[in-house]
């Protein structure tokens, strides 16, 4: 073994003068707390959990009324490795009306979220709902800010989980800072060379393109009356939907948390609509295009193609592109599977 100091230099990792984290070799600690304060305010200001016209409730969460506990992300060797216990207190209002619009009842409540914690990451945590007004009314906005807005929270904290695995505040630090080796220069310029010019043709700057392909156990026709029926769309997703079945018309779906227009219908083969969400910044839109093809009887395959998605939502969360594909396979695709029967 060398003497301290006589080892061969190529395997020392020897402190820089300009301070540099060659490929963050060395261990390093970022608070993540207060930037995680931000975070949850945005994801939860105002976040409208339903507005049901036709049965004339609302519910609103209001704001993030205390967040404590501790979040960091530490990089070792370039591994990030998150750590969080967390616990959570929001406020929500509700009321009811009757079918003149008259106010019935206004409920004020809250809702706790005892631990989030970097050792349950795959979990998710407990959510409990309270309610400060009593009677009959009270309980059953109660109800249903169990049955609707505890699903939307959980996605919500999803978010947050997954941007800390990502490395939290220090994300994009670390992706400048990554350093590919000499040989891979060439590999890593041809790449942008092949994809890049699809993004420029396919979307708008600063949004990305997602392109699934989906196998059903089913009819075409089947599906595309299932994904045009604001029925089954209720059912499936648990939510609120409205659903034009005209060219022209309007939609909104998921409690109203995504809305647009109908471009092209033509059954059994061709779904195009105007998409937006409402956490979009202002006057964005995108547009998917769903092609339904049965290459054999009973098997039905779907080409959705979703163009003009932003990198970012107007709160700065740079994960609308990743959530939106996921919503695609698992709130939607997945559901019409496990629901419907239609698995392979």
């Amino acid at each position: 073994m060398a003497k301290y100091g006589e080892g061969d230099k190529r395997w020392i990792v020897e402190d820089r003068p300009d301070g540099t984290n060659v490929h963050n070799w060395h261990w390093s600690e970022t608070n993540c707390f207060e930037w995680s304060k931000t975070f949850f305010n945005n994801l939860f200001t105002n976040l409208k959990i339903i507005d049901d016209h036709e049965n004339n409730l609302q519910i609103t969460v209001k704001k993030v009324e205390k967040l404590s506990g501790e979040a960091y992300v530490n990089v070792r060797k370039g591994k990030i490795i998150p750590g969080y216990e967390i616990s959570v207190n929001l406020t929500w209002e509700g009321e009811s009306r009757d079918s003149e619009g008259k106010i019935l009842q206004k409920v004020k409540g809250g809702v706790e979220i005892p631990y989030i914690s970097d050792e349950n990451a795959d979990e998710d945590p407990e959510i409990r709902v309270s309610v400060k007004e009593e009677g009959k009314i009270a309980n059953s906005l109660k109800d249903v800010m169990i049955l609707k807005g505890k699903g939307l929270i959980l996605e919500k904290v999803r978010v947050w989980v997954e941007s800390m695995s990502k490395g939290g505040p220090v994300k994009d630090d670390l992706e400048s800072k990554k350093v590919l080796p000499k040989n891979s220069v060439a590999v890593e310029k041809k790449k942008e060379e092949e994809v890049v010019p699809v993004a420029k043709e396919k979307g708008k700057k600063g949004c990305k393109v997602i392109s699934l392909n989906e196998k059903f156990n089913c009819r075409a026709k089947d599906l595309f009356e299932i994904m045009m029926d604001e029925n089954r769309w209720k059912g499936f997703t648990q939510s609120n939907a409205r659903i034009s079945k005209e060219v022209g018309g309007e939609f909104s779906i998921f409690d109203g948390s995504v809305t647009g227009t109908n471009l092209e219908l033509e059954e059994g083969k061709l779904i195009v609509q105007r998409w937006r969400f409402g956490s979009w910044p202002d006057g964005m839109q995108s547009m998917v295009r769903i092609v339904f093809e049965e290459p054999e009887s009973g098997v039905t395959v779907v080409k959705l193609t979703h163009t003009d998605v932003p990198d970012e939502d107007r709160f700065g969360n740079a994960t609308v592109v990743e959530n939106t594909e996921r919503g695609w396979r698992d709130l939607i695709f997945q559901r019409i599977r496990s629901v419907f029967g239609f698995g392979m």
